[in-house]
């Protein structure tokens, strides 16, 4: 018999049952990550963060989950509907709360909903969507967002009433580089050298970069990044502290096998580090801090030591996270991402799919032209949302 669970907490789960669904797919859906998210306070009540995950089981074995979360506020999501919100206000509309399906504080694209291997996954994906509708409508709530999730999740949801949004993720792909120098050599002459010479600022002021991963990395440093972390946050005039110290201790105890770091040094002194997940041949950037201003740190730290990472160790992907348009001059090039939408109240769901048919317009033009725009030279770019569904339905 087929049930559906709400669970308050990942405790509810067991990490073996969950991880099991996870499998290889997006680390910010283990079980130890959310867990450590929940111990650590960084999601709870008080932060606008209530746990309401959903497990689907089958004669009591969990075939399917996705980590859901009641929330009083839209901050955190990287996916701004802060213009619906008032829209819905000045309706008359009550938008919040509102449920999410995501991983908390990461713009990353990946699974959100969690299905057994040999699974009927369209099904299942179908009944955690309907699932949510059902839980929307019973609790009169104002809707459900599903953010950052596959296509394959997306078309299902599709079909049942969601509504899609695409929106626009710089990121770089691995073609096949073997060296660093090979990634270089796919730009353009004035590009390339420009690289060159920020890179070469790092040996002009003494800078040393390192780049730890798994057991390498030292548990003491987890504490070291959450500080790094916190003082960039400060330095933002709109900066908000999501995570605590305790989530990054965790971390240092459970997570290990998924992290890594990247550090700079000048005269043994750390300066300024990265804070990055990996998993199954792609590289998340996730958080930047740094304690001393040097020309140029940010974009070797950030970005070219991260790729010579991941180049010598085969990863086809490297997200850096959202925004950021000098990411582009770097080689990180316009990528789609899904969100899928559920809007209880039916003149809010009118408005907002008007709103969203013009908008993935106007993304999936800016992607083609950013693409056309490239400081690589592509042999086959990658296109947008748009072309990309075409080209494989011609296939």
């Amino acid at each position: 018999m087929r049930q559906v669970k709400v669970l308050k907490s990942m405790t509810e789960v067991q990490r073996a049952e969950w991880d099991m669904l996870v499998g290889d797919g997006s680390p910010f859906m283990e079980w130890d990550w959310l867990a450590c998210m929940e111990e650590a306070r960084c999601i709870a009540p008080k932060t606008g963060w209530q746990p309401q995950h959903l497990a689907v089981y089958d004669d009591g074995r969990l075939v399917a989950g996705c980590p859901l979360y009641l929330k009083s506020h839209s901050m955190g999501e990287f996916v701004f509907d802060h213009g619906w919100a008032d829209a819905a206000e000045r309706a008359g509309i009550e938008y919040y709360p509102k449920m999410l399906v995501a991983a908390p504080f990461t713009p990353a694209t990946g699974v959100r909903f969690l299905t057994a291997p040999g699974s009927d996954r369209p099904a299942l994906i179908r009944l955690l969507g309907q699932a949510l509708q059902s839980v929307c409508q019973q609790n009169d709530l104002s809707s459900v967002h599903v953010n950052f999730c596959l296509p394959d999740e997306a078309e299902v949801l599709e079909d049942i009433g969601f509504l899609k949004r695409v929106g626009l993720q710089y990121q770089w792909q691995n073609h096949g580089y073997q060296t660093f120098d090979d990634y270089l050599a796919h730009f353009r002459t004035k590009r390339r050298n420009q690289i060159k010479r920020e890179m070469r600022e790092m040996n002009d002021q003494s800078v040393e970069i390192e780049v730890l991963s798994g057991d390498a990395i030292p548990t003491e440093l987890c504490a070291r990044m959450f500080t790094l972390y916190k003082a960039h946050i400060d330095r933002l005039y709109w900066g908000r502290q999501y995570l605590e110290a305790k989530f990054f201790d965790l971390l240092g105890e459970r997570f290990k096998r998924n992290l890594c770091f990247v550090i700079a040094r000048q005269g043994g002194e750390m300066i300024a580090g990265t804070f990055n997940v990996q998993k199954s041949g792609v590289f998340y950037g996730r958080y930047w801090g740094a304690f001393r201003e040097v020309r140029h740190l940010h974009f070797n730290v950030c970005y070219y030591a991260a790729i010579d990472h991941c180049i010598q160790n085969k990863f086809v992907r490297f997200e850096p996270g959202a925004g950021g348009d000098f990411k582009r001059l770097r080689g990180f090039d316009p990528q789609p991402t899904i969100s899928m939408h559920y809007l209880a109240e039916p003149r809010l769901a009118t408005a907002v799919a008007r709103f969203l048919d013009n908008e993935r317009r106007q993304v999936n033009r800016t992607i083609d032209v950013l693409q056309d725009e490239s400081e690589l030279k592509h042999d086959q770019p990658p296109r947008s949302a748009e072309a990309s569904a075409d080209s494989d339905e011609e296939e």
